[in-house]
């Protein structure tokens, strides 16, 4: 009876031991040891099947013939695919790695990806996504992407300004390699500061992003990555011009030290000379332009010792000038003979980064990021004046690791911004100086099968909004095979810089009032925000072919706001939000391949966006409630090195809310909304080689153009005059064209 119960039990375990895949995954230390990994994901390529190894650096994971690639991946480790055709014990040395930043690789390349695996909700958006449109700087980079409204910010300046999840660019925190950089000062025109060029990849995150990068993000976060002197071309240069008469050049220049030193030189320059007026209303249609934009960049990487570092010199020197098509700036400036407006911008940055990773447990790492600007702006728009300095320092350190094993991951630190703001609007100045410190502690785990949670808390003391605490949560859960559900919360903080972020107002005739002076920042006080949303993607094939559809929906609720009140034709008012506040989006969304190379992007946006204004609750002017885009782009298969691009973007625009115009005289009455817009824009490259390309491209092309979008053009010194009421395209159709040559 013993020996048969023994023979039962030897059955049983050589029957699942043909079940099971065992093994273990070990590292080389720099003393040449072997030693177990604790806590190496391990997991079937292309299932939710995985586990962990435990703290031999040994693991046991089910086995079935369709599964036929594991996967054995560790934080600070390059992640490795074995082939297993059989059970088997495996023994597995993972390799380190001291790149700073993440690589993610699919079977092919997405110009737009999302991720199934993220607890954020992040869009990236490649530099092969850029090259579908004209994008000459960063506020020209979302034509192709819906998930970011694009529009004009009055009738003159030719500002783009760009809107997510309702809301304007100021509740949008927008970084450069991770450190805050449009904000303040170069709110309104800083989009235009970085040239297309330079950007390497954009990642959108919808809903509060994370507590290490600040407490001011309200609607998400926009992170743009810049190219590197190690994996940019040698040398670039880009030649582009336009039927608006504008005129761009682009040259990079890249060259390796030595083993570790790296550096790049970065030239951009546009000029636009030319000028037009083709709706006859004596004002220019786009102004006159010239900018200058140099960048310094140098990479350090030392592997041996787990030490990667980018130091970074910019300067810029930026000069606009707009108004009516006589306007001579010598003989006209602040009189009434013409209305015109110079606005002149000199700008420099210094930044820097250091990453390290500690080669005995490449788990922990040490970031460090720091930045100094300088941003000077000399205005004037008829006869106001406007001019702003700001002197910003920013400081972060960043120390992650992990909890037991790689499920488990965490990252702390301390972060300080300091900022000195002078401006003078017309006889007045404002001067103040902002400064905070705070702590954050974000927690993150993943089960590597359903769930991934993020949860972060951070707390500033600020000098003059206090001592407060910044909560953020970021849940995805996998419902089943490519179906993801997230969710997120969390809170938002920032001061107003009502000038600089609303300088179109002084493109009218309207009188400022501030009608709040108990707060610290104009009297007024501190914008204060919650922000929660869902969303749910899926991944799909019909016919063979891949796709995705996703489904958001997001709300944002003020606790209190500056109120912008344009509702007084003849004022502009800024007052402390009185009641609710709020803004609803929902998108539908869906990218699908036909066919090879074929690409096809749907997508419908609901917007909802209401405030408590002195006078009544009333939509959010100039935000269409609905909207729909389309985009789709081919690529010819490569022959002889060579191939055909096409692209083409639709956007249909639904009307939206004109604030009142009630008291104006009856010619500069409005109606209550905006007619429907819709706009197609089309490119077509021709890539002859790896290292030249052409392309020709048509913005608007149906030539769509807003009937009068400057109120009382005939009288602009007059209480009427209003260059405010923009909701669609100003110079109609455009053509362009232009070429790249590269050598890597």
């Amino acid at each position: 009876m013993r020996k048969l119960t023994f023979l039962c039990l030897f059955l049983s375990c050589l029957l699942s031991a043909q079940n099971e895949v065992s093994g273990i995954v070990t590292e080389v230390t720099s003393s040449n040891k072997m030693l177990p990994l604790v806590g190496a994901n391990i997991y079937w390529l292309n299932t939710t099947v995985g586990t962990v190894t435990d703290f031999d650096g040994k693991f046991t994971l089910e086995y079935k013939k369709a599964y036929s690639k594991l996967v054995v991946s560790y934080v600070g480790y390059k992640t490795d695919t074995i082939t297993v055709h059989s059970p088997k014990f495996i023994k597995h040395i993972l390799k380190p790695t001291s790149a700073l930043d993440e690589v993610n690789l699919s079977a092919k390349n997405k110009a737009t990806a999302k991720s199934y695996l993220q607890a954020q909700n992040i869009i990236t958006v490649s530099s092969d996504e850029l090259l579908k449109a004209a994008c000459c700087n960063l506020a020209e980079s979302f034509e192709t992407n819906p998930s970011i409204d694009v529009n004009f910010a009055d009738a003159v300046t030719g500002t783009r300004q760009i809107k997510m999840l309702g809301l304007t660019s100021p509740y949008i925190l927008i970084a450069t390699e991770n450190i805050p950089s449009i904000r303040g000062a170069s709110q309104a025109f800083g989009l235009s500061f970085i040239p297309g060029t330079w950007v390497e990849s954009i990642q959108i995150t919808k809903g509060a992003g994370s507590v290490v990068n600040g407490y001011e993000s309200i609607a998400g976060q926009i992170n743009t990555e810049l190219v590197k002197p190690t994996t940019d071309n040698q040398f670039f240069f880009n030649m582009y011009g336009a039927a608006n008469g504008r005129l761009e050049l682009n040259t990079h220049v890249n060259t390796t030290i030595n083993d570790k030193w790296n550096t790049g030189l970065y030239l951009h320059g546009n000029l636009r000379n030319e000028k037009f007026d083709r709706n006859d209303d004596s004002f220019l249609d786009v102004p006159l332009a010239k900018q200058v934009n140099v960048m310094n960049r140098w990479q350090y990487t030392n592997q041996e010792k787990g030490l990667v570092s980018f130091i970074n010199f910019k300067y810029l020197n930026d000069q606009k000038q707009t108004g009516q098509i006589d306007f001579n700036p010598i003989a006209h400036v602040l009189t009434t003979n013409n209305w015109g407006s110079e606005i002149d911008t000199e700008r420099y940055e210094i930044s820097a980064k250091l990453g390290y990773v500690n080669a005995e447990l490449p788990w922990q790492t040490i970031g460090l990021q720091t930045a100094f600007s300088g941003h000077e702006q000399n205005s004037y728009f008829g006869l106001s004046k406007y001019n702003i300095n700001q002197n910003s320092l920013y400081i972060n350190t960043i120390y992650n690791s992990i909890i037991s094993d790689s499920r488990h991951k965490i990252k702390t630190g301390v972060s300080y911004t300091y900022d000195h703001y002078d401006e003078v609007v017309n006889t007045e100045n404002f001067e103040r100086t902002e400064a905070a410190i705070g702590a954050f502690f974000e927690y993150n785990y993943d089960s590597l099968e359903k769930l991934n949670l993020t949860a972060g808390l951070r707390v500033d003391q600020h000098n003059l909004l206090g001592t407060f605490i910044t909560p953020r949560l970021h849940l995805r859960y996998t419902a089943w095979e490519k179906g993801v559900c997230r969710a997120s919360f969390g809170r938002g903080k920032r001061s107003a810089n009502i000038f600089a972020e609303n300088q179109k107002v002084f493109a009218t005739s309207r009188i400022i009032n501030i009608l709040e002076t108990s707060g610290e920042i104009y009297g007024l006080d501190p914008e204060i925000a919650w922000n929660y949303g869902v969303s749910f993607l899926q991944g799909f094939r019909v016919f063979g072919r891949k796709g995705d559809l996703t489904l958001d929906y997001y709300r944002t609720d003020f606790k209190n706001q500056v109120v912008v009140d344009y509702e007084n034709a003849l004022e502009v008012n800024f007052y402390n939000l009185k009641g609710d506040s709020y803004a609803n989006s929902f998108q539908i969304e869906m990218n699908y391949e036909p066919f090879d190379q074929f690409d096809v992007r749907l997508a419908y946006k609901n917007y909802d966006v209401k405030t408590q204004y002195n006078s009544r609750k009333l939509e959010k002017p100039l935000t269409p409630k609905h909207r729909f885009f389309a985009n789709a782009s081919y690529e010819t298969p490569i022959r002889n090195n060579s191939k055909w691009k096409f692209d083409a973007t639709f956007n249909w625009l639904g009307e939206q809310r004109f604030s009142s115009t009630i008291r104006n005289p009856l010619p500069y009455k409005l109606p209550d909304y905006s007619p429907t817009v819709s706009t197609l824009n089309t490119q077509i490259t021709k890539v002859f080689s790896p290292k030249f390309e052409m392309y020709l491209g048509a913005e608007n092309i149906t030539n769509t153009k807003q009937d009068h979008p400057i109120l009382a053009a005939n009288d602009p010194f007059g209480s009427s005059f209003d260059t405010t009421f923009v909701y669609g395209p100003i110079f109609g159709a455009s053509y362009y064209a232009g070429l790249r040559f590269k050598i890597k």
